[in-house]
């Protein structure tokens, strides 16, 4: 994916496993997506939740989903 400046922006999944030292929710989402060994690297955030559901997590790691998406399309 390409941000607003033309320049490559990593995929999501693989955005949010560098988010190593983050805390709340997106840390452990990004906890158990290392956990994980069919976390999709290059997916994007419908391919986190896609895995999410097909898991079964609960509730609050899809609102993490959604917290990390924000600063993701921002970076």
């Amino acid at each position: 994916m390409v941000d607003r400046y033309g320049e490559e922006r990593p995929a999501f999944g693989a955005w949010l496993l560098m988010q190593k030292d983050r805390e709340g929710l997106v840390g452990a989402l990004v906890a158990a997506a290392k956990a994980d060994r069919q976390f999709p690297k290059n997916g994007g955030p419908e391919d986190v939740r896609k895995r999410l559901r097909d898991t079964i997590a609960d509730g609050e790691m899809f609102e993490a989903v959604d917290d990390a998406e924000l600063d993701w399309v921002s970076y």
